[in-house]
């Protein structure tokens, strides 16, 4: 009887570990910056889905399926990462990158858009949408959300430079 009860505690209390574990940490990264050019020039500049490749330097994109259209599946750094666009507006789209089999999968999400502020300026907004669950602790969370929002905002600065320049 003792043995049962402990198995089963000792069931009920790895189950529940197991669990917590699976839960998703959703974050939810928003960044902007201001642009001194209407939405459309802007994203006439930064906007076509490989154009990635202008704004991240050093980072080649190569569309590998697809026409442009939802669906479309570009290649990042050599095939290391792959995306799939799944939305698309004429100032924005959204992607997310697919389950690669063996690696935890974030559900990593990113949209970009150029949002028309004044007939002559725009602001450009990225967010990243991320599950955080398979980090160690809370300061390996925060770590990995300052990290990506540093890399991001250094991507709007550079796509602000782009569209700005005469």
């Amino acid at each position: 009887m003792q043995r049962r009860l402990a198995a089963t505690l000792f069931a009920l209390a790895f189950g529940a570990t197991a669990h917590a574990a699976n839960v998703p940490e959703y974050v939810t990264i928003k960044m902007q910056i201001d642009v001194a050019k209407p939405a459309a020039e802007v994203w006439a500049k930064v906007g076509n889905y490989c154009d990635i490749g202008k704004w991240a330097k050093g980072l080649d994109c190569a569309i590998v399926s697809g026409d442009g259209g939802i669906g479309t599946v570009r290649s990042l750094g050599g095939g290391r990462i792959k995306e799939i666009l799944v939305g698309k507006t004429d100032l924005s789209y959204g992607y997310d990158q697919p389950v690669v089999e063996g690696k935890f999968y974030d559900q990593y999400h990113g949209y970009l858009e150029a949002k028309p502020v004044t007939a002559t300026t725009s602001k450009l907004l990225y967010t990243l949408m991320i599950d955080e669950s398979d980090k160690a602790d809370q300061a390996a969370k925060d770590a990995d959300v300052t990290r990506r929002r540093t890399q991001f905002e250094g991507l709007l600065k550079v796509m602000k430079e782009m569209a700005e320049a005469k």
